[in-house]
């Protein structure tokens, strides 16, 4: 009976060491592809067709074309504001008035003395013109009768400048006074600014002179707006340069009408200066940079193969491919830094 335990017992481990035997070998069966079945999840895109442009870009704080500090022409008190910051003005319109009552004192008094000289003149006249009187006596009159048609009309203006107003339309952006406040002559009262159009000033090295034009295109974005783009153009451009800086003065012109677009933003502008058309594009994202010499991995029947292209101008988001790509090709564009020549891939959705 013992002697039947011990047979089964040794017919058990027999048996199981023959299966651990072929199980391990099974595992490290140099024909078992495995190992070479292992693929490198990647995300591709399609070689495209279409436009791309070359592009200066610059930074600039956008500025308005048109604005002014309104001054007061004459001095005294202010008696009362009627429009505040924010308000629209047209040209012409009254921001404040100044207390008047002096002058217009002046004013009647110094009319009195015009009439008062003006009689006087038209009697020495008509007694000129009958031989009554000198010459000398009747162009006294004159003078002193036209002297104060001048002191006159000097009054009559000052009278008028007790109402400030604004020489341009637009924005009130400051307003620089009170109340009750004492003014001078020539004193700055309010800050106007005409929004339309708006301009933004870059200053372009000269080496890159010889590609902008009047009237380019240009492409603007703003921190506060995030990726919304504003365009504008090119309106001029300066006939010097400066001899500090090695740079050109070019001045964008920008129509905003939706008035998102305010003055003192900072905002980075792209300008247009040349289209290729019909041209093969590659993503950005599938380029690989080194040694000045660009690259990308072309996904054929599940295998990646590393191709050098040419690359031509660029966008944000593509490159213009001059060589090494056919239309119809799929690139990767995630996953490349995994990668090398001839490895398998699988392509997952992005």
């Amino acid at each position: 009976m013992k002697r039947l335990q011990l047979l089964l017992a040794s017919a058990f481990f027999l048996l199981l060491f023959v299966y651990l035997g072929c199980g391990n070998d099974s595992h490290s069966n140099p024909n078992n592809k495995k190992d070479d079945e292992i693929m490198v999840p990647v995300e591709i895109a399609a070689i495209k067709i279409g436009d791309i442009a070359a592009y200066f870009t610059g930074t600039a704080t956008i500025e308005a074309e048109e604005e002014t500090k309104v001054v007061a022409k004459v001095g005294g008190v202010v008696e009362k504001i009627l429009v505040e910051e924010g308000d629209y003005v047209r040209a012409g319109a009254v921001l404040a008035k100044l207390d008047d009552e002096k002058i217009a004192v002046q004013l009647e008094q110094s009319h009195a003395n015009l009439q008062k000289l003006k009689s006087t003149y038209d009697r020495y006249k008509d007694l000129h013109e009958k031989q009554l009187v000198s010459t000398a006596i009747f162009q006294q009159s004159r003078y002193e009768y036209e002297h104060q048609q001048a002191v006159y009309d000097l009054a009559k203006l000052d009278l008028n400048y007790t109402s400030i107003r604004t020489p341009i339309s637009g924005v009130v952006a400051e307003r620089l006074v009170k109340v009750g406040n004492m003014i001078l002559p020539n004193q700055a009262t309010y800050r106007v600014i005409n929004q339309d159009p708006l301009i933004a000033v870059l200053h372009v090295p000269e080496r890159q002179l010889q590609r902008l034009r009047v009237g380019q295109r240009a492409m603007l974005h703003v921190d506060a707006h995030g990726r919304q783009e504003f365009e504008g153009k090119i309106d001029r451009i300066s006939p010097v340069v400066d001899p500090e800086t090695g740079t050109v003065k070019v001045t964008v012109e920008i129509h905003d009408k939706t008035k998102q677009l305010r003055p003192g933003m900072f905002a980075r502008l792209k300008i247009i200066y040349n289209v290729h058309s019909g041209v093969l594009m590659a993503p950005k994202d599938a380029i690989l940079s080194e040694d000045r010499e660009s690259a990308v991995y072309v996904v054929r029947d599940s295998v990646a193969y590393r191709q050098f292209i040419e690359i031509g101008y660029e966008n944000s988001t593509h490159v213009e491919v001059l060589d090494g790509l056919q239309p119809g090709d799929t690139v990767v564009t995630t996953g490349k830094g995994s990668l090398k020549d001839s490895t398998r891939v699988e392509v997952v959705d992005n």
